[in-house]
């Protein structure tokens, strides 16, 4: 049974204004004045951003939740966790054109005609779709090394082990795990010749383990890290795989990004 458990819970006081349960007065159709796209779409600004537009092909950190016309709640993700990391190619021709028009911190209302949402997909709810959508960060696609994936920047912090590390994006969680917590993270990791040989990304989906079981590169950062942090991490080849056989070679670099915590 698990004693204790961490997730992250909350965003930055920004983004305090958050995507609703309750369907919008508006549901129906969208109010005179909201802008409206060729191939569709309307949409109102509910909250302006001030961060980074995503990409074709960018990672997207989104809360959101749609209803049908008759004002049931048919998909969201859930606020008590972290948001959900999402490809924009793999996403809803609405949700993605959208998307490429915001910035991080936005939040939009979206009106969407059923060809935008899931165009009558199996399984999926038909018709046309309202969508309260919050975009909270924006990341490069993992294929894409980072710029400083050669060597650690003169900027990261250098551990008497040899580990070095940059906070991508501080956490909101106040308890850093031990060797004894289970976590769930996500990561990429690249050689130093910027070839990415691991993603939880890729494979959309979140990876969990003992602290212990992890490289010593991981179990040592790992322990200095909170819930909701991101931090990239430059482990020489003693810390990490240490040349055993079929394991990347050299330092390796990885983006861990950690989800929760528990024992």
């Amino acid at each position: 049974m698990r004693r204790s458990c961490f997730v992250l819970a909350a965003v930055p006081a920004v983004l305090a204004q958050a995507v609703s349960e309750a369907p919008p007065p508006d549901l129906a159709a969208a109010p005179a004045g909201s802008a409206r796209t060729a191939s569709g779409m309307a949409s109102r600004v509910l909250r302006p951003g001030q961060g980074t537009r995503p990409a074709e092909d960018s990672l997207a950190l989104v809360h959101f939740s749609g209803w049908s016309l008759d004002g049931k709640r048919v998909l969201h993700s859930d606020r008590n966790e972290a948001p959900p990391h999402l490809f924009l190619t793999h996403l809803m021709p609405g949700m993605r054109e959208a998307l490429l028009d915001m910035q991080e911190g936005e939040l939009r209302r979206l009106w969407l005609p059923e060809a935008l949402a899931f165009n009558g997909a199996r399984g999926r709810p038909a018709g046309a779709l309202t969508l309260d959508l919050e975009l909270i960060e924006v990341q490069p696609h993992p294929s894409k090394a980072p710029a400083d994936v050669a060597g650690a920047p003169g900027d990261a912090q250098l551990l008497k082990s040899g580990l070095a590390y940059k906070v991508l994006r501080p956490g909101t969680g106040k308890e850093h795990p031990t060797r004894a917590h289970r976590v769930n993270v996500h990561y990429s990791g690249w050689t130093t010749d910027g070839k990415l040989f691991d993603s939880s990304l890729m494979r959309r989906e979140s990876a969990g383990f003992k602290v212990s079981d992890v490289i010593p590169g991981w179990i040592e950062g790992l322990q200095q890290m909170v819930v909701g942090e991101r931090r990239r991490f430059w482990v020489p080849e003693k810390l990490a795989y240490r040349g055993e056989r079929g394991k990347p070679a050299g330092m390796l670099v990885f983006d861990v990004e950690l989800l929760s915590m528990y024992k």
